[in-house]
């Protein structure tokens, strides 16, 4: 700062005067008082940086070109020179975005050749700053600002929503007093620069699910083994009964278990593959059979029959066949008896053909007739079904007849039917 003095001088004959005037100012003759002097008209390079140069009394400012300067002259009433429509920014606080500037003039003692030490307005309780702003020093004065997260709302300090600007959350933020927080969607967590939010591997956090976890993006999804099912929890797994879906799950008894099932089969059968049971052939395997008598196998089970099925007065002729060799002591009975077995399930359905009989033509011109000569009393083999286990044996009588030959004999197939106790 430089001073600026001016002297007048007058002719010798006349008694001469000095008037001089503090730096910064400048004597009126006119008005004969000492007037402030405007250097940034003067100076045209006054404030350097693009700064704005503000002249004050006694000196100038320089100042930033969004600055808002309030003078005053002593009283509470104050003018506000270049006003600024849109809020500035403090270079002191960015977070600030309004300042206010006060001259004060007792950082530069009046009618002084030079400056004297700035006054600490904020730390000597000098200032207006209200209580909940903070006061920063300046040289010649002091500025009042919003605490971090606030802004001014006329002379108050409201709370910056930072949510409605630029927050940079990715998914959602959450304002507080004087700052906000980001927050992350279910299946998310916050990432290290609290901003971004990055997928939660729940299933390797937790074991969320009972049998296998799956990681999506934001979520996870559970399975279970074969033979569970999902919980309505969807994280659960439940047994499921495959014997209670179907009656044909085995053909003869479904045993559920855990994750699976099994069939099992009656005495007598075998499990054939997974589901059907097959009739085990005693006879080809182990049974209690006599040497003098033959085994006879049927679908559950095997029983033993005499190899020689014959009695008085008939022999063995034969595999099975009994024949009369005696025409006086056959006298009224069959010439022969044949004796077959067969084995049927039980609860066939009817009608059915079992079995087939056919006549050996040894006269051409012979006559022959069948009949159920014994064993169909109860009317079994009508249309009816048999259920088992039961044995029948049925006479079924062929009679031979030769008319021109006077010829007349008879003949029976002895047939033992074993039904069996099961449908397969």
């Amino acid at each position: 700062m430089t001073v600026a003095a001016s002297a007048v001088s007058q002719e010798a004959e006349e008694p001469v005067s000095y008037t001089q005037c503090t730096e910064g100012y400048e004597y009126d003759p006119i008005k004969e008082v000492c007037k402030d002097i405007d250097e940034c008209a003067l100076v045209s390079d006054a404030c350097k940086g693009g700064m704005k140069c503000i002249n004050h009394y006694g000196g100038y400012l320089c100042l930033p070109q969004n600055a808002q300067i309030f003078v005053t002259n002593g009283d509470e009433s104050s003018q506000r020179t270049d006003p600024i429509p849109q809020t500035p920014l403090n270079p002191l606080n960015p977070t600030n975005p309004q300042t206010r500037t006060q001259s004060n003039l007792r950082g530069v003692a009046a009618g002084a050749s030079q400056c004297l030490p700035d006054v600490d307005e904020c730390s000597q309780g000098l200032h207006t700053c209200n209580a909940d702003q903070i006061c920063y020093n300046t040289r010649g004065s002091y500025t009042c600002q919003c605490h971090p997260g606030y802004q001014k709302h006329g002379e108050q300090c409201v709370d910056r929503n930072e949510c409605m600007l630029s927050h940079y959350c990715m998914h959602r933020c959450v304002n507080t007093a004087g700052s906000y927080y980001c927050e992350c969607k279910d299946g998310y967590q916050l990432a290290s620069n609290n901003h971004s939010c990055v997928d939660v591997n729940e299933c390797d956090l937790t074991q969320s699910c009972q049998h296998q976890c799956f990681n999506l993006l934001g979520s996870y999804i559970c399975q279970c083994d074969q033979g569970y099912e999902l919980a309505p929890d969807s994280v659960s797994c439940v047994d499921i009964d495959e014997c209670a879906f179907s009656s044909y799950m085995c053909q003869y008894v479904c045993i559920n278990s855990p994750g699976g099932y099994s069939c099992i089969c009656p005495e007598g059968y075998q499990l054939q593959r997974t589901r059907m049971c097959q009739d085990i052939n005693e006879c080809d395997t182990v049974h209690e059979c006599r040497e003098d008598e033959m085994c006879w196998n049927y679908y559950g089970g095997h029983r033993c029959y005499p190899q020689n099925p014959c009695q008085e007065p008939y022999v063995l002729t034969s595999e099975n066949r009994c024949s009369c060799q005696s025409a006086g002591a056959c006298r009224g009975l069959p010439q022969s008896i044949i004796y077959k077995y067969m084995s049927i399930h039980s609860e066939r359905t009817v009608p059915a053909d079992i079995f087939q009989i056919q006549a050996t033509n040894i006269f051409s011109s012979a006559h022959y007739t069948f009949r159920i000569k014994a064993g169909n009393d109860g009317g079994e083999f009508f249309l009816r079904s048999l259920e088992g286990p039961q044995e029948l044996i049925v006479d079924l009588e062929m009679i031979t007849q030769h008319a021109a030959m006077s010829y007349r004999s008879s003949s029976f197939l002895r047939l033992t039917i074993i039904v069996g106790p099961y449908a397969f």
